[in-house]
């Protein structure tokens, strides 16, 4: 018998912009316990999720306050079907941004009606944050990170007198080689955009977003989902890591959990160097979970021998569970 201890599984959950109508929909539908995610979100809401995710409208469940809580009660109901019918476990989670949230959920940090509720009052104190601001976010494709900070720098100038208006772009989502998301008021974006071939970008890429996400436009969230966690039962991470966006290092307590999860709203996302940690750490497997493909995507931008299987549909889902 070989004593060669199995290397470490790594679960991945993906952030705002991963929604698509009918997200869910035939996991639901092929698995009893998917359908029971669903239900009880509904019942932890107090309105129909499950019918928005699976019928839309695109334009409602697109919006900051819907679209949180349907990524990660979808990515939820995929994890539970994984738990009830396979033996596949991680040894660390890590999401992008709100699939965090997830991360921490599935490493047993925080519950789901809990987490439900802290990703819904996010998505909304996110909206009004928006809503008040002039905010805006573009992928540059094609730059490092010091040609990024120069284009932010040109497009950044002429601030206004009033500082709540400044102009302002930077880099917030450091993805991938060649992929790094800027946010900042919306005039200093349009600039970034328009600048972008000039420092030799192959694409810059307007985001549907609300608002300028990651950044200081963004300090009336913080401030709401401070009290938010303060309130909300963490434990500390044990048998199950979890990674943190902000510092691609592990979490070690409940404290630190809610710091970093209130900073996430105002500080530069880590995903790159995320994954560039997990794999130092000898993480054989990754697996994403949860609606689309975009961090299998990057992941193959960030180290192209990874194996990463996405687990998305149910069809994804049958070919895991028959292994």
């Amino acid at each position: 018998m070989s004593n060669k201890k199995a290397k470490p599984v790594a679960f991945l959950f993906p952030g705002q912009g991963a929604q698509v109508v009918g997200m869910g929909a035939d996991i639901a539908k092929a698995y009893p316990a998917a359908a029971e995610v669903f239900e009880k979100a509904n019942g932890v809401l107090g309105f129909d999720l499950r019918k928005i995710c699976f019928e839309g409208p695109a334009e409602q469940l697109n919006t900051t306050a819907i679209s949180q809580p349907a990524i990660f009660t979808t990515s939820a109901a995929i994890l539970e079907v994984l738990r009830t019918t396979s033996k596949l476990q991680p040894d660390v989670t890590a999401g992008l941004s709100l699939g965090e949230y997830t991360a921490l959920y599935a490493a047993g940090v925080v519950s789901f009606e809990d987490a439900l509720v802290l990703v819904r009052k996010r998505g909304q104190a996110m909206q009004e944050a928006a809503d008040t601001t002039q905010g805006a976010m573009v992928s540059i494709i094609g730059l490092d990170e010091e040609k990024v900070r120069a284009l932010c720098a040109e497009a950044g100038e002429g601030e206004l007198l009033v500082p709540a208006c400044r102009e302002f772009v930077e880099p917030v989502n450091f993805n991938c080689p060649g992929q790094i998301v800027v946010s900042g008021s919306r005039t200093a974006c349009e600039r970034a955009e328009k600048l972008a071939p000039k420092y030799g970008a192959m694409k810059a890429i307007r985001l549907e977003v609300a608002g300028a996400f990651h950044t200081e436009m963004m300090s009336s969230a913080a401030d709401t989902l401070k009290e938010a966690l303060s309130n909300c039962e963490i434990s500390q991470p044990r048998d199950i890591k979890v990674i943190a966006n902000i510092t691609a290092d592990y979490y070690t307590s409940a404290d630190q959990i809610r710091a970093g999860l209130t900073k996430q709203l105002t500080a530069a996302i880590l995903w790159q160097k995320c994954m560039e940690r997990l794999i130092a750490d000898d993480v054989e497997t990754f697996y994403e979970i949860g609606p689309g493909r975009v961090l299998t995507g990057l992941m193959k931008r960030i180290n192209r021998k990874a194996n990463i299987i996405n687990i998305s549909s149910a069809q994804s889902l049958n070919e895991i569970l028959m292994r």
